[in-house]
């Protein structure tokens, strides 16, 4: 069955893969056929109006032929390439995490030295605090597995392999400055975040209770909170 972009309903499979496993073809491989390349192309289109939909409307107030029509393709369209509203959701996350790690391997190449190497990682963190649909999203998916017990334990499944990942990353941080995490890695990963988004979230209902220098200032706080700690010799 073809849609008006020429794509034809298969069930993908829509585990975790950077952001540029798209665009680059692996060592050995061929480049993606014109079919692939067309695939592609409608997922990121259905991401993007997936992305506007949510930040417009909320996350449980979405539909997925809003989505699908701001795209410009059908709801079938919608589930030859995503399970459902979550999966999309997921996805989106899981782009964002791509890129952000993109940026932080660019960041481990281009300091050398521990101490600009540990500054430059703790601007970024609080530059992450200027993504506000990110937070509003995050918040609301969260309220949503909370209310829903059905779908509660699926949901926590993805989120816990982001948390992981998340994790990950602050294990290999540490590590390349010398120092260690005070907490479980997964566990300061989640707390780093929630910081952000519970800030974001109080200065978006009153910005002038909370200025946008006060927040990166107390995520400044946090990060060192939990890098800060030197390893043992």
């Amino acid at each position: 069955m073809l849609y008006r972009d020429g794509t034809r309903l298969i069930i993908r499979d829509h585990a975790f893969r950077p952001s540029r496993s798209s665009v680059r073809p692996r060592r050995g491989k061929s480049a993606p056929s014109r079919q692939q390349a067309r695939t592609e192309a409608t997922r990121r289109r259905l991401l993007a109006a997936a992305e506007r939909i949510f930040a417009r409307k909320g996350f449980e107030a979405a539909r997925l032929e809003d989505i699908a029509a701001l795209a410009g393709y059908t709801r079938g369209a919608f589930y030859a390439n995503f399970e459902s509203k979550e999966d999309i959701f997921f996805a989106l996350l899981e782009q964002w995490v791509a890129e952000r790690l993109g940026d932080l391997d660019a960041l481990f190449e281009r300091y050398k030295d521990p101490a600009k190497l540990l500054r430059a990682l703790r601007d970024h963190y609080a530059d992450i605090s200027k993504n506000r649909d990110l937070a509003l999203l995050s918040v609301e998916f969260k309220l949503f597995a909370v209310r829903h017990p059905k779908e509660h334990a699926r949901l926590l499944a993805r989120h816990e392999s982001l948390r992981a990942g998340g994790g990950i990353f602050l294990d290999r941080v540490a590590k390349s400055l010398g120092r260690t995490i005070p907490i479980q890695s997964a566990a300061a990963s989640t707390a780093l975040g929630a910081m952000s988004n519970a800030l974001v979230l109080d200065h978006l209902l009153d910005h002038t209770g909370l200025a946008e220098q006060d927040i990166q200032y107390l995520l400044g706080i946090v990060f060192d909170g939990i890098l800060g700690a030197t390893a043992a010799k």
